[in-house]
């Protein structure tokens, strides 16, 4: 696997060499950028997948040429022709020197453990070398951590149905068989019989996936490993029917280890990603879309700052509608509804760069300030809150709020996602000192 071009979010991609030493271009050879341009064209979305151009976008710059910029999601894609991109988000980390974007790799990955879906309970970000590892061989290593925690518990056994002639008596005599098969054997048994063992679906599915992942990787450390733990499989038959083996794995109290193993395993054998965005031109995408990412991070580190508070934090509020008749039409889904007493405050979240200009209303959608008026309303509060990630130039800015004459106060705060425990209890001093003005 080659080492992949690393951009960040909001940078833009060029083959102009006269602008490859230019803040947030990154230049490739001329070949490998139509093969990129020729990848968005191709990737056309449908009803249930991304299209490439929500999150890849084609531009022409003057003096440049054309550029490809990225947004909205976050991730490693890898081409048909092997040519991989890593997207990074865009983090502001103050002060500090992120070299190597080994720090902006690890906040990552530890806001993506506050998604729902992402599959890792036992990731340890101190054993990964982020600095020498892509976003792939990250997840490879994260997967193998999965299993070590398996393997120290044990691989499950079960009981599996077996037919076979013996020469003694097993179980129960198939008479029609045995009639067929020992006409002239009398000395053999056509029987049926359980045994127990290791070769079931979950555990056939988790080594095609290591062997699958000992091909891919070109770390050391990570193939080592795989080596190793590929000796407690030795028992156990490798999948080559993934969806039947698939269809056959029931997660329950016993099989609780491999729930998380599952996903992963999915991802890696179906090609699978972590989005709707998937297809046939790519060998391997792992795409998070950032929006989801952020909005789950703050929530999930919300209710650690404003529960011990007395506050009910709530995520994805439902059970409140723009229309009522003739039915409850377009349901109401604020990112995060904060209630105490007869107090209702609403957030929402906004993965999105702000900018430090007044007179375009700061980088803040028209449809975004509708939204949040009608929160107000059918909330029946007068408080509403977007939380946007702080950036350079908006960091230490004054505080900005809006009001609709109409009992409706909008106001902003911006989340410092490197320290988010005190940004949000910034955010918790804020509300709980509002005053309407």
């Amino acid at each position: 696997m080659n080492k992949p071009i690393e951009v960040k979010e909001f940078d833009s991609i060029i083959c102009n060499k006269d602008y490859a030493d230019v803040d947030n271009f990154t230049c490739i050879a001329e070949k490998d950028f139509k093969d990129l341009v020729t990848f968005i064209h191709e990737y056309e979305g449908t009803e249930d997948n991304a299209d490439a151009l929500d999150f890849m976008r084609i531009g022409f710059r003057r003096s440049v040429g054309d550029v490809v910029s990225f947004k909205n999601y976050v991730g490693l894609i890898q081409m048909k022709n092997g040519f991989q991109i890593q997207v990074l988000p865009k983090i502001d980390f103050s002060t500090e020197d992120d070299t190597g974007n080994e720090a902006t790799k690890k906040l990552f990955l530890k806001m993506l453990r506050s998604m729902k879906d992402f599959p890792s309970k036992v990731f340890n970000d101190a054993s990964l070398r982020v600095d020498r590892m892509n976003l792939y061989e990250i997840f490879i290593n994260m997967y193998i951590q999965e299993v070590r925690q398996l393997v120290k518990h044990g691989l499950r056994s079960a009981y599996v149905e077996q037919e076979d002639n013996l020469m003694y008596y097993k179980g129960k005599l198939l008479v029609s068989q045995h009639v067929r098969a020992n006409t002239a054997h009398k000395e053999r048994f056509y029987v049926a019989f359980e045994e127990f063992y290791q070769n079931r679906p979950e555990n056939r599915l988790v080594k095609a996936t290591l062997e699958k992942l000992q091909k891919l990787s070109t770390s050391a450390e990570n193939s080592k490993e795989i080596r190793q733990l590929l000796v407690s499989f030795e028992m156990v038959e490798s999948s080559t029917a993934y969806e039947k083996d698939f269809s056959k794995v029931i997660i329950n109290r016993n099989t609780k280890d491999y729930e998380n193993l599952m996903k992963w395993s999915r991802v890696f054998l179906m090609n699978e990603s972590f989005t709707t965005f998937s297809g046939s031109t790519t060998s391997r995408a792992l795409l998070f879309p950032m929006e989801s990412v952020y909005e789950s991070y703050v929530a999930r580190e919300m209710k650690k700052v404003f529960g011990p508070a007395g506050w009910d934090v709530s995520s994805q509020d439902k059970g409140h509608y723009l229309f009522v008749e003739p039915k409850r039409q377009f349901a109401l889904r604020p990112d995060i509804v904060l209630r105490r007493g007869n107090r209702t405050v609403v957030l929402d979240t906004k993965w999105k760069n702000l900018i430090d200009n007044e007179s375009k209303n700061y980088g803040i959608s028209q449809p975004d300030m509708y939204q949040m008026y009608a929160y107000s309303k059918k909330y029946e509060t007068s408080e509403i809150w977007l939380l946007y990630p702080v950036n350079k130039e908006m960091r230490g800015h004054a505080p900005i709020s809006f009001y609709s004459g109409d009992n409706t106060y909008v106001r902003l705060h911006f989340v410092d996602v490197a320290n988010i425990e005190s940004s949000l209890n910034e955010l918790l001093t804020k509300i709980e000192g509002a005053v309407d003005e």
